[in-house]
């Protein structure tokens, strides 16, 4: 297969693996509804940060450091959905709060911290790279061609960074921001327990493997 098959490939497996409902998808969306359509531009930008350094951690080999040592694998686990549960008991805990929404820039403070959010949130799921390497492993010749290495992590930031824009834009749309506002409290409490809920499982899954 030619480097511009394997690439469309490779990008073509990781759309459909974004486009999978998930943490992330949590995190964009209710960035974009509450606070402004810039944050939520600035989440999707930090998700194909991720993206890339879940590629290029592919690309040097990591799974096979963690599959050597399943102690850090185990490691990241916990860590990753510790992570998840403390996203979840901030989200539950602000359902009963008073938001007001705006389209204003606010600041970059606010556009950074969506960002990072946004960006650990990506890489609290150290599954993630296992899906990464799994699919580089499969499609890619033993020998990768330079212009793969280059293509590969900027093509993973535009189907990340590209699909997480595209539910910024939507949901940061004045209707979708009427209905969260009409229910803020039971949709905050919802997204809190399935966040929650993929952080435990992470958890469980994690401390199981030992």
């Amino acid at each position: 297969m030619s480097s511009a098959g394997i690439f469309i490939s490779i990008m073509a497996a990781l759309a459909v693996g974004a486009m999978s409902p998930g943490p992330s998808f949590v995190v964009v969306s209710r960035i974009a509804i509450s606070r402004s359509r810039l944050d939520g531009l600035a989440a999707a930008l930090g998700m194909g940060a991720g993206g890339v350094v879940f590629a290029v951690l592919a690309l040097a080999g990591l799974t096979a450091l963690l599959s050597q040592f399943e102690w850090l694998y185990v490691l990241l686990k916990v860590a990753g959905g510790a992570y998840l549960v403390y996203i979840a008991v901030n989200i539950w805990r602000s359902a009963g709060q008073p938001l007001e929404v705006s389209d204003a820039v606010n600041g970059n403070r606010a556009l950074r911290l969506s960002f990072m959010t946004a960006l650990l949130t990506q890489l609290s799921n150290p599954k993630t790279i296992i899906v990464y390497a799994s699919l580089f492993a499969a499609l890619l010749p033993r020998t990768v061609p330079l212009d793969l290495i280059v293509a590969l992590p900027l093509g993973v930031f535009a189907v990340e960074a590209g699909w997480y824009s595209i539910v910024a834009f939507a949901l940061s749309a004045r209707h979708p921001r009427r209905l969260y506002l009409a229910a803020k409290g039971w949709i905050d409490r919802a997204a809190g327990a399935v966040m929650g809920g993929l952080g435990l499982r992470l958890i469980l899954s994690g401390l199981s493997a030992r």
